[in-house]
């Protein structure tokens, strides 16, 4: 699944080629993206609409249009390309954006799990999806009290607390591990037992994992690229993740896998106590 890392590679990638762009028309095949307004909806208030800001919150992304925002979760395996208005649609297409320059956007998603909604500038972070969010990792509002406060009765491994975009958004399964790992932290913890100490490493972790993945766009995992035409390069800088029997960077033992709520985690247990 693409994380913040990743999310970002692709805003950066399409601001480029969007801001100042109309939509004269959108094309959807498969109705279930669009999760709010109707389909019908949807596509009647988004024609015309010119896009003049790319940005992101979280996950998610955010077209920001004359009187809507676009909202856009990639999910598992979402991805835009563009592409002229004569090519012919390929699977897994679903929904098209067509551009005032012949061109188009159009969204991939072979496991159709990608979700969109066109909600009204002046609420979009007033209503879900975005009001359920916590704080981005760069919020200064970020700090040991907050964390405290919200793991304060929570018994539940630590990397399942730090998967919760209710509390801190963007860290997917790959950058809680190699923060975890880079904390001194096992993931196995419960979340109400990190010490201040640990916590402040946790933040500060978090911030400088993201921020480097970002610098080097994001993890190409598996069948997951970051943006059309880019390769990410922080898995050439992972520590643990997909690491499993392999020995551990500080001390050598290896690298045990174990699956918590269902995600795989790779961890040091020697490293992390």
């Amino acid at each position: 699944m693409p994380e913040l890392p990743e999310v970002e590679t692709v805003r950066r990638g399409l601001e480029k080629e969007l801001v100042n762009r109309k939509i004269v028309d959108v094309l959807i095949y498969y109705p279930n993206i669009i999760a709010k307004p109707t389909v019908e909806e949807f596509r009647k208030q988004i024609k015309n609409q010119t896009i003049h800001k790319m940005s992101r919150y979280g996950k998610w992304l955010i077209f920001e249009l004359d009187h809507d925002v676009l909202l856009s979760h990639l999910r598992m395996e979402g991805k835009y390309f563009f592409r002229s208005e004569k090519d012919p649609v390929q699977k897994h297409e679903h929904v098209i954006f067509c551009l005032d320059d012949e061109r188009q956007l159009r969204y991939h998603d072979t496991r159709k799990f990608g979700r969109m909604y066109l909600l009204p500038k002046d609420t979009v972070y007033q209503v879900p999806p975005l009001s359920n969010l916590g704080l981005e990792p760069w919020d200064e509002l970020l700090t040991v009290s907050y964390l405290k406060e919200k793991w304060r009765h929570k018994k539940i491994p630590i990397k399942t607390s730090l998967l919760d975009q209710s509390v801190i958004v963007g860290i997917g399964n790959i950058y809680a591990n190699e923060i975890l790992f880079l904390s001194h932290v096992s993931p196995l913890r419960a979340s109400n037992r990190v010490t201040k100490k640990e916590l402040e490493c946790l933040i500060e972790n978090t911030r400088k994992v993201l921020k480097e993945a970002i610098l080097l766009g994001g993890s190409t995992i598996r069948s997951y690229h970051p943006s059309e035409g880019v390769d990410g390069m922080f898995q050439q800088k992972l520590y643990v993740h997909g690491k499993e029997r392999q020995p551990c960077p500080v001390c050598g033992k290896a690298i045990k896998k174990r699956f918590i709520n269902g995600r795989s985690s790779y961890y040091c247990t020697n490293c992390q106590k």
